[in-house]
């Protein structure tokens, strides 16, 4: 994860199985566009970058953050679809809110991965203001959407 003094983009690529052949499905929450965009951008040229096909990368988005569980499942049903990326934003607030979505898209995910035996990955930021989103969406912290991409690649990798 991202710290002050690391750039979560940075990853040893020497290891990654090959994706040539395998296909993804990308679940974004429309909600904090601005930082849900850039992660589907870093995500998509990263799994490009390490050997994705453009015809493999299914893209999908949801309202929110909450709703991405939901996408995930209905994404991770599909028989040709090897890996699902969670991609979203949830901001603290003044209110509790932020514990109940956090906590209910966590939970989501890790059932829906469970039940599919595929790796959905959890590249949602949970931050405590709009500059520590935007740090991990493309600025100084690098972009976690390369890291979610990262991930999936090297859980397909984890039975070769």
């Amino acid at each position: 994860m991202a710290t002050v003094n690391q750039n979560l983009s940075e990853h040893d690529d020497s290891h990654l199985p090959d994706i040539s052949n395998r296909r993804f499905s990308i679940v974004t929450a429309e909600w904090n566009h601005e930082v849900t965009q850039p992660l589907l951008d870093g995500t998509i040229a990263t799994l490009l970058k390490h050997g994705a096909k453009e015809e493999n990368i299914r893209t999908k988005w949801v309202p929110g953050s909450f709703e991405l569980s939901l996408g995930a499942q209905w994404e991770a049903a599909r028989p040709k679809i090897d890996a699902v990326i969670c991609l979203g934003c949830v901001i603290q607030g003044e209110t509790p809110h932020f514990d109940y979505i956090c906590q209910s898209v966590a939970q989501g995910m890790k059932d829906v991965m469970l039940k599919y035996d595929k790796p959905v990955i959890f590249g949602v930021l949970t931050t405590l203001d709009q500059q520590q989103a935007l740090a991990r969406a493309g600025g100084k912290h690098g972009n976690k959407g390369d890291e979610a991409a990262i991930t999936a690649i090297k859980m397909l990798g984890f039975n070769e």
